[in-house]
């Protein structure tokens, strides 16, 4: 049997723990601190355990506290998804496909994906969440999402196929100030020890070390004075006068009007996106989509 009342309590716990404060956390939830405060601890009382530590200052997790709370962030992110479906299925809706996707590839190739698919399966939901490179194969191999848009490579592992989708030359962003912005061509020897605004290695490996390789076999070794989660983060950065960046062409549009794009000497590409999906699940719709996919790179 369902235990309702402890769902209640993991989502009150849930808020105190993201608010760090009982009063910003009754707000939130719409009720008064008393109760709230009272609901909390009818928890610890369940659980035996203390999970807050009360102060001036507000509430701070315990040991017990912190070590139970990815579980319940992620209890809480599948009652959210199973909400949702239940209320697709409701309103007439057959089917729901969940999408993880790094920044980029939301921004740039999973619009146009989505519209596509949607066109063919108007009655399916598709459900996207923001992801890091380096959590798509535990989420496809959790069942958490169906279908990864992420920078991956190599094997996954048992059961995990990935394709790539889009790959795209390199171009330097700068500062528009910057001596080698007059340049037409930048060579990458040329950049010497530029201070570089790099896309973080714990984001995504795969890329941060071919990126690095790749600008050593060109005669270039980067001097990584900053790194950051996104590619609109570099150029963020590098808007900033934090140093330069190399990124995919299609940024390009991002560029404010204090950065100036240009392209490298070398013919230096790199695979943006690639999609990627567990077929030990034998989704339909991650099958047909997948074909879609396929199809639209031939």
């Amino acid at each position: 049997m369902i235990n309702f009342r402890l769902i209640r309590h993991l989502w009150l716990f849930l808020a105190v723990a993201e608010e760090r404060n009982f009063g910003r956390a009754a707000k939130r939830l719409g009720m008064t601190q008393p109760p709230l405060t009272e609901q909390i601890q009818i928890l610890e009382q369940a659980l035996k355990v203390k999970l807050f530590e009360r102060s001036r200052r507000g509430a701070s997790l315990t040991p017990v506290g912190a070590a139970i709370l990815p579980a319940v962030r992620k209890f809480a992110d599948q009652l959210e998804r199973l909400e949702l479906a239940v209320e697709e299925a409701v309103a007439g809706h057959q089917g729901m496909l969940t999408i993880g996707a790094i920044s980029s590839a939301m921004f740039d190739v999973l619009p146009g994906v989505i519209e596509r698919f949607k066109h063919d399966h108007p009655q399916v939901t598709v459900s996207v969440r923001e992801i890091d490179s380096v959590e798509a194969v535990p989420a496809l191999e959790a069942g958490d999402i169906d279908l990864a848009f992420a920078r991956l490579d190599g094997d996954l592992g048992k059961g995990l196929e990935w394709r790539p989708l889009t790959e795209e030359r390199l171009m330097v962003a700068l500062p528009t100030e910057h001596p080698l912005a007059k340049r037409s061509r930048i060579d990458l020897a040329s950049l010497g020890s530029e201070p570089l605004v790099m896309f973080a290695r714990k984001v995504s490996p795969l890329y941060f070390d071919n990126l690095i390789a790749t600008c050593r076999a060109h005669g270039y070794s980067p001097r990584v004075l900053h790194e950051v989660r996104s590619v609109a983060s570099q150029i963020a950065f590098v808007s900033c006068g934090q140093g330069i960046a190399l990124v995919p062409a299609a940024m390009k549009k991002l560029a404010p009007a204090n950065v100036v794009m240009r392209p490298l000497s070398q013919k230096v590409s790199v695979v943006t996106t690639t999609y990627a999906w567990n077929t030990a699940r034998g989704n339909p719709l991650v099958e047909a989509l997948v074909a879609q996919l396929g199809a639209g790179s031939r």
